[in-house]
Order: C-alpha cells, then structure tokens, then sequence
C-alpha cells in the first residue's frame, strides 16, 4: 500500500516512477518465454501493445483479438507483446513450455511472449513498475489479465486499457492508428 502511495505521488509531483524504478523502456531488460533475451532493437520505432496474458481466463480469447492487430498492422510498426502472469486466481500456471503450445495451437500467437512475470505486489517486474509507473499508466495495480498497455514510437506510455476492453475495441483500433 505505501509502495503504491509513493508511486502516485512521485508521478503527481515529479511526473515519474518511484525511486528505483525504471523511468524509460530503453531501461528495462526483457525476457522471452523461453528464457532468450528480447532484445530492445526489436521494440524500437513500434508502437507496441503490452498485454498481460493468462492461458486459463473468461478472457482468454481476447488472444484472438490480439493475433489480428499484430497481422493488421505489423508492416506498419506495430508489435503486441504477451506477458504472461498468474496472479489473477492462478489462472496462467503452466510451464513456458506449456504456455508457448497452447498460444501456438490454440491461437497461432506469433508475437513476443515474455517470461511469467508479477504486474502487482512487491515482485512486480521492471516492466510493470515502467507501464503502471508512467502517467498514462496512472499508478493503480493491474486488475486482472488482459489489461493492455499502448507505448508509442517514442518509448513513451499512451493509453491504458481495463482488461474487458477487447483488443479490437474502437478505442484501442483508435489509439494505435493514431500511434501509427
């Protein structure tokens, strides 16, 4: 609670993350699925879209959602990348090996997943800290899977989307061509 205190008043006076927590995505070291590094190279100039994913949730199809928009706009410079977590009621426990077959097979993901991760809490990843910490990000915790994060060309955090709003959502169709 007080880590989530000092965040909302460190971005209401300084406009930025707490003390220690990365303020920029070209600070954040990400890790796919399958324990490689993604490299920021492959972020930069995007406009991308961070989801956090879960394999077992009322949600879950919104990953369907999310193959169309990497296949709309990808020549364009749009990427979405996948974190999974299992924060929401266990809802994302399998293994990486598990959880890449079953985003494979079920809904022919061929965008970047990330290796499970907190969103919440005193674990939560550099990543998260970055997204939730940012202004647009607006400081609150994540709610639950599938809330989605809009970060422009430019590094920076645009929109945040509540986890029941769809990728193909007006407002987010809006948001990222408007990135674009």
């Amino acid at each position: 609670m007080l880590n989530k205190l000092v965040g909302v008043v460190n971005r209401a006076v300084y406009g930025k993350a707490p003390e220690g927590g990365p303020t920029s995505l070209q600070e954040l070291s990400l890790q796919r699925l399958d324990g490689a590094a993604l490299p920021l190279e492959e972020l930069s100039g995007k406009v991308v879209l961070f989801v956090n994913v879960a394999s077992r949730c009322g949600l879950t199809p919104q990953y369907e959602g999310l193959v169309k928009l990497q296949e709309r706009y990808r020549d364009r410079g749009f990427l979405v990348v996948g974190a999974p977590c299992n924060q929401f009621l266990g809802q994302e426990p399998g293994t990486a090996t598990e959880i890449a077959q079953f985003c494979s097979t079920t809904y022919g993901v061929d965008f970047p997943l990330l290796a499970k991760q907190d969103v919440n809490g005193a674990e939560r990843s550099p990543l998260y800290q970055w997204l939730i910490g940012s202004k647009a990000g607006g400081g609150s915790d994540v709610t639950w899977n599938f809330e989605k994060f809009l970060v422009g060309r430019d590094g920076a955090v645009l929109a945040r989307f509540s986890p029941r709003v769809t990728p193909e959502s007006p407002e987010v169709v809006q948001a990222i061509e408007a990135a674009l």
